[in-house]
């Protein structure tokens, strides 16, 4: 993974999906920290929010997770990394 910022753009419509995906009708993106954890502290995620996240990015973006993968805790840290690896994603797939 790379260093660079993803786009505010992508990082505000990974903060909407979460929302949206997970059901949280009572949060705005604006009240979700994109450099707070998503799991267990900060946003308070589980293994099945996590998993039914990965699979609204793979709908979404068309970009994939693998549940073997050791990256994921990393990627699924906070929205910034999470924006992160869509866009590095997509930029491969662009190649």
């Amino acid at each position: 993974m790379t260093d660079a910022a993803p786009p505010d753009a992508l990082v505000r419509e990974i903060k909407e999906l979460i929302i949206e995906a997970l059901m949280l009708q009572d949060m705005t993106p604006e009240d979700i920290d994109p450099e707070a954890p998503l799991l267990v502290e900060g946003l308070g995620l589980d293994s099945i929010d996590v998993l039914e996240l990965a699979m609204a990015i793979g709908k979404k973006y068309g970009v994939k997770t693998r549940a073997d993968d050791a990256q994921n805790r990393h990627i699924f840290a906070s929205v910034t990394n999470l924006a992160r690896f869509v866009q590095e994603q997509r930029a491969a797939a662009a190649g």
